[in-house]
Formats: structure tokens, sequence, C-alpha cells
């Protein structure tokens, strides 16, 4: 018997959590879940940071509930599964879309905010990735979806950055290239589990980003654009659905063809 295309992307019943979600892609993701019927947990360090997101998104009658989280603290990250499980059900669907970027100086920056940097997003990403995961082995199965980037698949061009002040860490594709294969070997280990696990590649979400950078970015885009808000959604909700069902430990980049090239 085959499933209507509509049931296959519907999220109704479903439980998601978005570490990062009041963020510029953690948004839209976040939005995106909700709209396709999921009950959406927006997991931030802070309030000041998810609450505004959760107002926004409950003025359109969405499911959304606010949480704090330190995605690197291994007690809080239990917790939390175990609360949200009391109060709705177990999560079926993680979003990891949180990052710390400590390091401001970039290339001639403090070993100690490398440091920082992998305390929060290396150890976060191992903490809630293990977390969730056994926890969706243990219900029957679910979805994480792992936000790496362009720069975890090639390397950023210093060309591009020349005569402004935006430029890349050393440390983020450090951080995303090390997910995408983590989730690689997560998507291994735990297929048999029925967890999927899978990564988007998004390349640069516009911003006002000021003049040079803005123009040589998009000669190296063949789409000659920046990504914007709507364009994380269709893939968010394809990754976390039964549309994707037999798909697990792919990347897929959202880059408007940057990466071709």
């Amino acid at each position: 018997m085959t499933t209507h295309i509509r049931d296959l992307f519907s999220l109704t019943g479903k439980c998601a959590v978005v570490i990062g979600g009041a963020g510029k892609i953690g948004l839209p993701m976040a939005e995106s879940l909700a709209q396709s019927g999921a009950r959406v947990y927006i997991a931030s360090r802070h309030a000041t940071l998810f609450q505004p997101v959760v107002d926004k998104l409950r003025e359109q009658s969405l499911d959304v509930v606010g949480v704090e989280l330190d995605q690197s603290n291994e007690p809080m990250v239990l917790s939390l599964i175990e609360s949200i499980t009391r109060e709705f059900k177990t999560p079926d669907i993680l979003v990891n879309c949180g990052v710390e970027r400590p390091m401001k100086l970039f290339f001639e920056d403090s070993v100690e905010a490398w440091d920082r940097s992998m305390a929060v997003n290396a150890r976060g990403l191992f903490v809630t990735c293990r977390a969730f995961a056994k926890a969706m082995a243990a219900q029957g199965g679910g979805t994480i979806i792992n936000v790496a980037s362009i720069y975890g698949i090639s390397a950023p061009d210093p060309s591009i950055y020349e005569g402004s002040d935006v430029g890349t860490e050393p440390d983020y594709p450090y951080t995303k290239g090390g997910m995408i294969m983590f989730s690689k070997y997560l998507a291994s280990y735990f297929a048999e589990r029925r967890v999927r696990v899978n990564c988007v590649a998004p390349g640069g979400l516009f911003n006002n980003q000021p003049e040079p950078f803005m123009s040589r970015y998009l000669r190296k885009v063949p789409m000659r654009r920046m990504a914007h808000h709507d364009d994380l959604k269709g893939v968010t909700v394809f990754l976390a659905s039964r549309a994707s069902e037999y798909i697990t430990g792919a990347v897929i980049p959202v880059d408007g063809g940057f990466t071709l090239l």
C-alpha cells in the first residue's frame, strides 16, 4: 500500500528539538517543523535569546516551546530529554544548529579561544547526538539533522574577505568538517535501530553583509544570490519526515551551487 505524498511530509504529532533555533539558520528550521505539525522545543542558552522567537512563532498559532540548554552540559541535556518525554513524548527529531564562535580575532586568536570552541561545539555535538540518538533508538527510531556548513565541505577563499571585517574563524571549518564525518559515523552506528542522521550544509545567509565581501561571494555562487529564510525550510521538513525515510548519512548543500565550483 502506498502513502500519499502529503502524509509522507506531515509531522503531525511529532516532537522536535531545535538547538540554536533562535538563530538566523535555526529559526526557519524550527518554523518549518512547527508549520508541518510538530511540537517544537527551541533550545538556547538564555530565555532572552529564545523568547522573542517563541513569541513570534506562537503568533502563527504554532506549537512552540522555549527551553534553556547548554548543549555541552551532559546532565542538562539528559534532563531536558527526560522532561520533554514526561511533558509530551520522547523527541522524534533533533536539529543541531547551536554554535558558539569565540575566535573573534580569527587566526590571530588565542589557544584558549580555540579550546572554548572545542568545549562547546565539539563536545556539544557529541553530547547531544549520543543522548538523543539513544533515546530515539529506545522508542523505535527518529531523525537527527546536524547543521554543518559549506566550509565543512570546501575551504574558505581568503580573497573574498579582503577589505572587509568579515572572515571565517579557523575553528569553524574544523568543527563543521568533523560534524559531517561524525554524522556519517552515527548514521552507520544507529541505522539498524532506525535512527537516521543527516547533515545540511548551508551557504551564506543574507544578512546585509558589507561590500566588497558581498559581490566577491556572489561571484562564487552560480545562482548569484545568498540563501534566504525560506530556502532552509524545505530541506528541514524533508529530512525530518518520512519523505526521506531511506536516506541516512547524507550531506545536502543548500548553497546556490557554491560547492559545485
